[in-house]
């Protein structure tokens, strides 16, 4: 789950971040007023969940009410890539002197978390590891130990961040990485993390990315949420409690298990074509998850053909089957369906197949082979 800015910077707050002082407005007046108590120029920032905000002419400064009230409504009134802005943030515009950028990630490879730390902040931390790797100093935390001081200073002086921010250097990153996970957090990047004129350190920027899965621990953070942000079809798996993620391919994937799942998704790439998304049912799914799971791939114009692959352990395939018919009854179908069962009831769970449109597979790499014949793919 992502976080807007102004969300972020509540929490960031919360945990002792030094923040720029402002208020969140959704109307030009609202953005006039927090610009008249501020009583100092104003950055007007759009709150949408996309990157690209600043290059779509979605951040600009105001020196004063009269133009803070101009440059919101102008902002509130944009789209930037097909998201429309509902509020912006109006905060006071810092004397920047530096910009850094701190930011921790999960490092699946190591199974840590990453911290980054870099002098060159303020555009795309990506662009700097393209472009200029040894700009980056890294350190991975042990989840035992945590994050400890004398990391904080390897990574000030490996940055080469100018040395009299040390000591609040020290604190935001502390306090970050606490944050990090009190949340749930995957993500949490402070780019630009400023250094004032007048020598102090602030979050100019705050990302913070909430894992989904630990959502249940964060029931404010989970309030959040705004739908309107999602993809339709993954808000609509997310309330039937189906484990879907969309893609961008044509094939719709159903798997039981998220190893074998994951594994047909290669598969089907293997055999050129893409996947349109990655369905898990989970073990011992009953047959009203396979429907509503089917019901949801069919559904997205995307989807040229679906390929199920189920491996009965404690899933039993006659109840897949029961599922599988259930989403079909009194639908026309119009792609073809690519159907593998194999372990528990798998005998009746085919049986209960025969007859019908699907059509049948003996292995993971024949029930691959088959779609993407059936799509034409060479």
């Amino acid at each position: 789950m992502k976080l807007h800015e102004y969300q972020a910077k509540q929490l960031f707050a919360r945990y002792g971040i030094p923040v720029p002082k402002g208020d969140v407005a959704s109307k030009p007046s609202e953005a006039r007023s927090v610009a008249e108590k501020l009583g100092k120029p104003v950055a007007i920032k759009a709150q949408v969940l996309v990157g690209g905000r600043g290059k779509a002419g979605g951040i600009k400064v105001a020196q004063n009410p009269d133009e803070a009230e101009q440059i919101a409504s102008q902002i509130l009134s944009m789209r930037i890539k097909s998201s429309p802005v509902e509020k912006v943030l109006v905060e006071e515009a810092l004397e920047i002197a530096a910009e850094y950028y701190l930011g921790i990630i999960v490092d699946r490879s190591k199974k840590r978390n990453l911290v980054m730390v870099s002098a060159m902040g303020g555009v795309d931390i990506e662009e700097v590891a393209e472009t200029h790797p040894e700009a980056i100093a890294k350190v991975s935390i042990d989840p035992l130990w945590g994050f400890l001081d004398y990391q904080i200073r390897q990574l000030h002086k490996q940055a080469k961040l100018e040395p009299t921010t040390l000591r609040p250097f020290m604190a935001i990153g502390k306090s970050l990485y606490k944050l990090y996970i009190d949340c749930d957090a995957n993500l949490a990047e402070i780019n630009p993390l400023v250094l004032t004129k007048d020598g102090n350190l602030i979050a100019a920027d705050a990302k913070l990315l909430i894992d989904d899965n630990g959502l249940y621990r964060q029931q404010e953070i989970a309030s959040w949420r705004e739908e309107v942000e999602e993809d339709l079809y993954e808000a609509e798996a997310r309330k039937k409690g189906l484990a879907y993620v969309r893609l961008k391919g044509e094939v719709g994937i159903i798997g039981n298990g998220a190893g074998l799942t994951m594994t047909t998704l290669d598969i089907v790439q293997r055999a050129g074509i893409a996947p349109a998304n990655f369905l898990d049912i989970g073990g011992g799914a009953r047959a009203e998850i396979v429907r509503e799971g089917l019901n949801l791939i069919l559904s997205d114009p995307q989807v040229k053909g679906v390929l199920i692959n189920i491996f009965g352990g404690i899933t039993r395939c006659d109840e897949v089957a029961k599922g599988i018919l259930q989403a079909l009854e009194g639908v026309e179908l119009k792609v073809p369906i690519v159907v593998r069962l194999t372990g528990t009831k798998e005998e009746e769970g085919r049986k209960l197949l025969e007859g019908t449109a699907l059509i049948p597979a003996a292995t993971m790499q024949e029930a691959a082979e088959k779609i993407a014949k059936l799509l034409k793919v060479e």
